[in-house]
């Protein structure tokens, strides 16, 4: 650790979050911002890409689709990094790393030279949401995390929403290598604030070694999966090549990890934290809910696009309000959060999209366009009430000793539950599109609806699972001792 980064005292029941955690928390939501932002800004520039580097527009789509999926080849092993470094120095190394790589991307001279940049760029910042999860944890205690890690929210929700507007703005007045190059001076502030302001983190003092079997099954397993979910998604069959080997595959490995996880004495995810109620049913909500938010993420753009014959740019701007939403209704639901359980509040926002959501069942494209962006904010506020808080609910039922674990988990949960939300109302609309744009719109909006409720389903299920009964343990009882 640096004489200038401290650790943050963790803050106790009945204290006020005092101005180093905010500061700690702004820092965090930062770097969080960048690396998210990059899942979406390169999207509108693929088409300048692939004309630029001489390229199908088939093979520049492997710029946007080698980041998701090195986002989760290096998810699973940040618990154990965590672990063995400290959350503070894979978070360091993790955004020098991002900022690094993101000339290598502004420098590439064809596109699978791109291709390759993208990758470890996504290897870099698939450590860097989880490790900043787990720091900002570490360093508040379970009594304020809510309010605190809703900081970190509106970085993430914020990211998506504007990385189209960003593109678009880039592409129209400048060159696509600066959808790259404006992460270097945001990479070195954030190094600068971080090397001040982030403490280091204390490694495990039995952090064991690292579980490379149950690595290699997660780390093939989940890109394998979100890949083929994705692939499916895109060529409207399960069956199209490219598709239904991925999921079978990813999806074994993930089985084969689950029974070997029962027998390994030190697996590289800790799966007995599910052993918690609490727990449990807070990383499923948070698989739900992600499956709507991240679905509701492709189907709007097209609503807009196709339904409603917007550009690209004008899509980005109608979409600034759902992202707006969210990220004003953030710090609200982490207190409420704090206050009441993430349950409750979860619970709250699912009805809130699921409010959201049949309007656009209802009437599809004929809504007027005043209503669809009021309806578009309003979800944002539900969205910010229903996904952040079951992920949060799930980092307060565990130790701080067991956070690594946890974040990486959720973190997994959400992208599989993203990637299958995503493909299943793609396919859905892309099944119906024959018979009519605005019918097509109409029932995947229904389907929408359906897999609300679902989230809602699980949202009253982490709510009772968050009332306190005699036998439940506690996280410290829950947890148990490791072999070394």
């Amino acid at each position: 650790m640096t004489a200038t980064a401290r650790p943050v005292e963790p803050v106790g029941p009945d204290e006020a979050i005092r101005w180093p955690v905010w500061r700690l928390a702004m820092v965090i939501a930062f770097a969080a911002f960048m690396s998210q932002l990059d899942t979406s800004v390169v999207n509108v520039g693929l088409d300048t890409i692939a004309a630029d580097l001489g390229a199908s527009l088939d093979d520049a789509q492997w710029v946007a689709n080698a980041y998701l999926i090195a986002l989760g080849l290096s998810l699973p092993a940040s618990g154990w990094l965590g672990r063995r470094f400290g959350a503070g120095r894979v978070w360091f190394a993790a955004l020098a790393g991002f900022t690094i790589t993101s000339a290598l991307c502004a420098l590439a001279g064809g596109v699978w030279w791109l291709v390759a940049a993208r990758v470890l760029q996504g290897l870099t910042a698939g450590l860097l949401l989880p490790a900043g999860q787990t720091i900002l944890g570490q360093a508040v205690g379970p009594q304020r995390l809510g309010r605190v890690m809703a900081t970190l929210g509106v970085a993430v929700s914020l990211g998506p929403a504007l990385g189209p507007v960003a593109g678009g703005l880039i592409i129209h007045s400048g060159s696509w290598p600066w959808l790259f190059l404006i992460n270097l001076p945001l990479g070195a502030l954030a190094l600068y604030l971080g090397r001040r302001f982030v403490p280091r983190g204390r490694p495990a003092a039995h952090p064991g070694r690292l579980d490379w079997p149950g690595l290699l099954m997660v780390s093939a397993g989940v890109p394998l999966l979100v890949y083929g979910l994705t692939a499916w998604g895109e060529r409207g069959s399960l069956a199209a090549p490219g598709a239904v080997g991925p999921v079978l595959a990813g999806a074994l490995l993930l089985v084969a990890f689950i029974g070997y996880a029962r027998r390994a004495a030190r697996p590289v995810l800790d799966l007995r934290l599910f052993a918690g109620r609490a727990y449990a049913a807070a990383t499923a909500t948070a698989a739900f809910t992600g499956a709507t938010m991240f679905g509701a993420t492709l189907l709007f753009p097209l609503y807009f696009q196709i339904g409603r014959g917007t550009s690209v740019l004008q899509t980005g701007l109608a979409l600034i309000p759902l992202g707006l939403g969210t990220a004003v209704a953030l710090p609200v639901s982490g207190r409420l959060l704090d206050r009441f359980g993430g349950g409750m509040v979860s619970l709250f926002g699912g009805l809130g999209t699921v409010a959201t959501t049949v309007p656009f069942a209802v009437a599809g494209t004929a809504l007027p366009t005043p209503v669809v962006l009021g309806l578009l904010f309003l979800r944002g506020v539900a969205i910010a009430f229903a996904v952040g808080p079951a992920a949060i609910a799930a980092f307060k039922a565990v130790t701080a000793d067991q956070l690594p674990d946890a974040t990486t988990q959720v973190n997994i949960a959400q992208r599989i539950g993203g990637a299958l939300g995503g493909a299943t109302f793609a396919v859905i609309l892309a099944g119906r599109l024959a018979g009519g744009v605005d019918a097509a719109f109409q029932t995947t909006f229904w389907w929408l609806t359906a897999a609300s409720i679902l989230g809602l389903a699980t949202a009253a299920w982490l709510a009772a699972a968050e009332r306190p009964r005699r036998d439940d343990p506690t996280p410290h009882e829950r947890q148990l001792p490791r072999s070394h």
